[in-house]
């Protein structure tokens, strides 16, 4: 789920956003719905300079008894453990690692690499994957697989990668961009970006050897149901927990 303002919103190629309703309340759908983990990245933390809202994991541990991850604006040992005591299962990272990339090894070092993840959100560029900051709007000189692979040095227990030329396109993910990182990396790799039909779900399972799909709009506006995808899964070999 991505925040700001306060409100869930979703859009496409992050721009365009649409609101998609109360972070809180989805969460408790989502957790009813069968969901296995959520992810709240707050994406205008960085950009505005805030801090995640830690009154909103607060409020999402009271309703939710599934793990989730909380991103946005977190750039230090003490915000992390702020989220983490308000009820955060794990924390994302995502600018502040590239800025600050010894931050990870803080981080792990502090908490452990079981509940850190680093954000990468990138875009092909002259058919390179550049790695962008602050909700996509500044390219930077890193490039996806090198990033990617310091980044699990570093101690990083799992990278979400969002591909931003296909967030919100419902097209399909990223495969092989995925199961280049999934090839080159030992830890998990979630996909997010793109997904617009339970087929495009198993196909990034299966084509882009992705460990964890993420996916927002087809869930909010209702087009997929959680319990009939993990059926969908299930019946294509695909390991679920049901």
């Amino acid at each position: 789920m991505d925040i700001k303002d306060g409100r869930t919103v979703k859009g496409v190629n992050f721009v365009d956003l649409r609101d998609a309703g109360d972070p809180v309340e989805l969460a408790e759908i989502y957790s009813q719905e069968g969901a296995d983990e959520l992810v709240f990245l707050d994406i205008s933390a960085t950009e505005q300079k805030r801090k995640t809202l830690a009154d909103l994991v607060y409020h999402v541990a009271e309703k939710v008894s599934i793990p989730f991850t909380v991103g946005g604006g977190i750039s230090s040992v003490e915000d992390v453990d702020i989220l983490l005591q308000n009820g955060a299962d794990k924390v994302s990272i995502n600018s502040s690692a590239v800025k600050n990339p010894q931050l990870i090894n803080d981080l792990v070092a502090k908490f452990g690499s079981q509940c850190i993840v680093v954000a990468i959100d990138a875009k092909q560029i002259n058919g390179e994957w550049i790695v962008h900051l602050v909700g996509g709007k500044v390219p930077t000189e890193r490039k996806l697989f090198e990033w990617a692979k310091e980044v699990e040095e570093r101690g990083a227990g799992e990278i979400l990668f969002t591909s931003m030329d296909h967030d919100g396109t419902k097209d399909g993910f990223a495969n092989t961009a995925l199961a280049q990182l999934s090839t080159d990396l030992n830890i998990p790799i979630i996909a997010s970006g793109g997904a617009g039909t339970m087929q495009h779900f198993t196909d990034t399972f299966k084509e882009g050897k992705a460990d964890a799909a993420l996916a927002a709009s087809v869930f909010h506006f209702k087009e997929i149901n959680i319990k009939d995808l993990k059926e969908e899964l299930k019946r294509e070999g695909i390991p679920v927990r049901v």
